[in-house]
């Protein structure tokens, strides 16, 4: 069949994904998958009572350096390897099929996850700017593990999936486009509120009291208050150390999103030289917007516990302290470019990650289809977009089980994309001494995030899964094993 004439299925079958991505584009994707709801929402639910301002500028500092040294085993694999899919690609060539559906399951979960977490934060963020209006808490409602959902915070957050679903759909270039307009003016509104704390006389170091964080749940039980928080605060080496760790630990899914690049390495339009450079200016920029958030909102707040224990949205409030109404749009505009980067982000990792598992047999031929007019992956995205709705169903209650499972599934593609950059040094001879090192960390520190999220470790509470996650985890590991049992012939077929 000749050029001209290809169309309909056989379109679809022969078809390739278009190279439309600028390394601004690029950058924006990554970044904007590092950044979403959590370095916003995270301040008052996790880090300050968990970690502190100090435990968790120390852990994000330690993850983002630790991220940084992964980051050079992808940008040597990526141009190896210039294929939708990356560390399940990576996987595959270098310890086979078996080891790469194992990866490539983990993957999925690690990327796809973060798209319903972000799409709950919506109501949320409309929530906390409209004060007592309540627009959105309008039909319906029900309640899942005692969280209250409405039929307003369902519809806007599901047009909102809907909409950046078929953005990615209709091209990869408009995405990209809106995807680096949502990651700067982020950038922009985080910067913007550090510069106003430095400034400004209401943010005091000694509001970030107690700087270790504190045993929340203890605290709320004894009915104490800021002024008594001390008696609860994490001190000694023990609780320092778990302090740090307890955040450190969940680094795998705080920077979960820099890896996304590789998944969309057949639609670069530059050269695979770059990505070190973008991927290593994505998690600075991801490290910077965490430990400011969260040291704004301590420090602006002299009675931070107390309104943690309240459940109130930290990072807004002390946004209002500082700047008033303009603090509020602040923090609305950024943490709603947030959530819609996050989104826009891991649509597009997900999506191409099936894509390729598809391709290579993984997934039934139905994911890998690419669709002629728009170059994209539009079954998987499809696909992503039905799942994705769940978020708004369930409510927010079970962000942290999602947190767990995305850090876990990232850990293990981290693990896999250091130790394949080792083996493909090895074959090839072209690895430096300075690689190699940078592979070999990356896959203890892989080894430690695993073992500090699955093995609890006397002396280091709050680190390690929940009952909850291990459940979850349980049954996606069933899951996968009954899908590999269904799909094995299929892969084990493929050259």
């Amino acid at each position: 069949m000749t050029k001209g004439k290809t169309n309909g299925k056989d379109a679809e079958n022969s078809a390739e994904l278009k190279r439309q991505l600028s390394p601004m584009h690029v950058w924006a994707i990554a970044f904007g998958c590092v950044i979403g709801w959590g370095s916003f929402i995270n301040p008052g639910k996790k880090f300050l009572p968990t970690s502190g301002v100090a435990g968790t500028a120390i852990a994000m500092i330690l993850g983002a350096l630790v991220m940084i040294i992964i980051a050079f085993s992808y940008a040597y694999m990526v141009p190896k390897y210039p294929k939708a899919g990356g560390e399940f690609t990576f996987t595959k060539m270098c310890f086979g099929k078996n080891l790469a559906f194992i990866c490539g399951w983990f993957l999925v979960v690690a990327y796809l996850t973060n798209v319903p977490m972000n799409s709950t934060a919506i109501g949320l963020i409309v929530d906390g700017l409209d004060g007592s209006a309540d627009i959105l808490k309008f039909g319906f409602h029900y309640s899942v593990a005692g969280f209250d959902i409405y039929m307003g915070e369902m519809l806007l957050a599901s047009a909102i999936l809907l909409l950046f679903g078929y953005l990615n759909i209709i091209g990869v270039k408009k995405a990209g486009f809106v995807q680096t307009v949502l990651s700067t003016l982020l950038v922009v509104c985080v910067f913007t509120l550090f510069v106003s704390a430095l400034v400004s006389s209401k943010a005091k170091g000694v509001n970030m009291q107690p700087i270790w964080g504190f045993d929340k749940a203890a605290a709320m039980a004894a009915g104490a208050t800021t002024e008594g928080i001390g008696a609860f605060a994490h001190v000694g080496t023990s609780g320092v150390l778990g302090a740090i760790l307890a955040t450190f630990a969940i680094a795998p899914w705080a920077y979960v999103g820099f890896d996304a690049i590789p998944q969309a390495a057949e639609e670069f339009n530059f050269s695979f030289k770059k990505v070190s450079f973008i991927m290593i200016i994505a998690i600075v920029f991801g490290c910077f917007v965490y430990v400011s958030n969260n040291t704004v909102a301590a420090a602006a707040l002299a009675n931070w516990p107390d309104r943690v224990m309240a459940g109130e949205w930290v990072v807004l409030v002390a946004a209002e302290e500082l700047l008033g109404t303009f603090g509020k749009l602040l923090v609305g505009v950024g943490v709603s470019c947030a959530v819609l980067s996050g989104i826009m982000g891991f649509y597009l990792a997900s999506s191409r990650l099936m894509y390729s598992m598809s391709r290579d047999g993984y997934l039934p031929a139905w994911f890998g289809k690419v669709d002629p007019k728009y170059g994209t992956p539009k079954n998987s995205m499809i696909f992503c977009i039905v799942v994705s709705l769940s978020g708004p169903i369930l409510g927010r209650e079970a962000l942290g089980w999602f947190v767990d499972m995305s850090a876990i599934g990232a850990s293990i593609g981290y693990f896999f994309t250091s130790a394949s950059t080792l083996v493909t040094a090895r074959r090839d001879g072209d690895g430096t001494p300075f690689l190699k090192l940078m592979a070999t960390a990356g896959v203890v520190f892989s080894a430690i995030f695993m073992i500090l999220q699955l093995i609890p470790i006397p002396g280091l509470n709050g680190v390690h899964f929940g009952k909850e996650s291990y459940l979850m985890l349980v049954i996606w590991i069933l899951i996968g094993l009954a899908f590999y049992i269904w799909q094995r012939k299929s892969f084990s077929a493929e050259e």
